[in-house]
């Protein structure tokens, strides 16, 4: 049997030279924020070449897409407004702003 981890998402994904970082999240069951919504709190890292990273986006890309047109996914694309609101571009992360 394999080991599964579940994650709630990605915290940050940092890039170190030719590695890159992808830190996994968790919504906390007692840990709030000012919101008193649940704190996404770190549970595991990946740690992958960037080329291997770059195929990975790729890959998500793709299955991303699929859900698309699917129509299990909606895409709402992000106001750059609304970007720059949370100090980061409009890709979204911190790390190219």
């Amino acid at each position: 049997m394999h080991q599964e981890l579940y994650a709630d998402g990605i915290g940050e994904v940092t890039v170190s030279g030719t590695i890159v970082r992808i830190d996994l999240v968790s919504l906390s069951p007692n840990e709030r924020d000012h919101a008193n919504s649940p704190k996404p709190v770190f549970r595991q890292r990946v740690i992958m070449p960037v080329e291997a990273f770059a195929n990975s986006v790729e890959l998500m890309q793709k299955v991303l897409q699929g859900l698309i047109d699917a129509g299990a996914v909606k895409k709402t694309p992000v106001a750059p407004a609304e970007a720059e609101k949370h100090g980061r571009g409009i890709n979204g992360s911190p790390n190219f702003s």
